[in-house]
């Protein structure tokens, strides 16, 4: 597995735990109250994740690795990425300021069961997407990117 491949991998593996965990925290906060300041530190660590993803992690992607998918012939499914980024793009939109609201302590009792729909919209979609990207993307980049492509890559991603 190359750099990029492997850095992209470790991002959706770390991105899963917060999701997951998130799930369980809302999960357990339904049952009976849970600590107020752990949730919040959970919410804060979606929102950078949310922020990350949607931002400079889909937008590598779409700029570095998605026209190369098109120029092997795998216009189909980085088509179908694109899409699923904007779709996650939206939802995200729309969460955002309830999960900065959540992490900040100040999100309002009414507005609990939005958040907990826009958390469960987004698992869902961002789980499906990145099992995708590592059935698909993921195993395509080891023979799109050579060496000295993939530390170039590697390296502007990190810098970004």
């Amino acid at each position: 597995m190359g750099q990029v491949s492997q850095t992209l991998d470790t991002e959706h593996r770390a991105a899963l735990d917060v999701l997951g965990r998130l799930e369980q925290a809302i999960a357990r906060r339904l049952r009976a109250p849970v600590d107020d300041t752990q949730f919040a530190a959970l919410a804060s660590a979606f929102v950078r994740l949310l922020e990350h993803d949607t931002g400079t992690h889909f937008d590598f992607e779409e700029r570095e690795l998605f026209p190369r998918m098109v120029d092997a012939g795998e216009g189909d499914i980085a088509a179908l990425l694109g899409e699923e980024h904007d779709a996650i793009r939206e939802a995200a939109a729309e969460l955002l300021p309830l999960a900065r609201a959540v992490a900040a302590g100040t999100l309002a009792d009414a507005d609990f069961d939005a958040f907990k729909r826009g958390v469960m919209e987004i698992v869902e979609r961002q789980v499906s997407h990145i099992q995708k990207e590592t059935m698909a993307l993921l195993p395509l980049l080891d023979d799109l990117l050579d060496d000295n492509t993939d530390r170039e890559l590697s390296m502007a991603y990190a810098s970004a």
